[in-house]
């Protein structure tokens, strides 16, 4: 599945996160596509694993492991962290979600199914994330890798910035 969990109005290469859309879409598509992956594939979407992404595509926002066991747990899914680990282990192993390193958090993917490589607009105050799809080959970063030989496989951009709706706070 190639499509991307965002507003018909917005373009596919478009960043996704910061902008006003259709929030309940956002879910029904994650889900769906997460869950026909795993049909097509063979995995086990089990109930866990289903309620941490349904819980990461409603917030917008990377969730630590933590916060993620506590909702869990919230839902009735156990109070041990391997519970969110592993299931959030799953999600990102399956293209579903994605760890932002800088707040060593987790981060519905915005573009389920596709194959990519996320660049991540991180808002310092707010912690919000928008993701916008990188093209790793192309560029500064493309050319060095090939003036060395190096072939580039996987490469995860983060900025960090100010979000729109933070943006009157940066000024004060």
């Amino acid at each position: 599945m190639t499509s991307s969990i965002q507003d018909k109005q917005t373009a596919p290469g478009d960043p996704v996160g910061f902008t006003k859309h259709d929030h309940g879409s956002c879910i029904s598509v994650g889900l769906g596509a997460a869950d026909a992956h795993c049909k097509a594939q063979g995995l086990r979407f089990t109930p866990v694993r289903r309620k941490a992404l349904e819980i990461l595509l409603q917030e917008h926002r990377a969730l630590g492991a933590y916060e993620m066991l506590d909702r869990l747990r919230d839902a009735g899914f156990g109070s041990q962290p391997p519970v969110a680990y592993r299931a959030l282990e799953f999600l990102v192993a399956n293209g579903f979600a994605h760890k932002i390193e800088r707040l060593n958090a987790f981060i519905a993917c915005a573009h389920p199914g596709a194959s990519h490589s996320p660049a991540f607009m991180i808002c310092r105050l707010c912690d919000s994330v928008a993701e916008a799809q990188a093209s790793p080959a192309r560029g500064s970063l493309g050319d060095a890798a090939r003036a060395t030989g190096f072939t580039i496989e996987k490469t995860v951009v983060e900025a960090e910035g100010v979000c729109p709706a933070c943006a009157d706070k940066a000024d004060a």
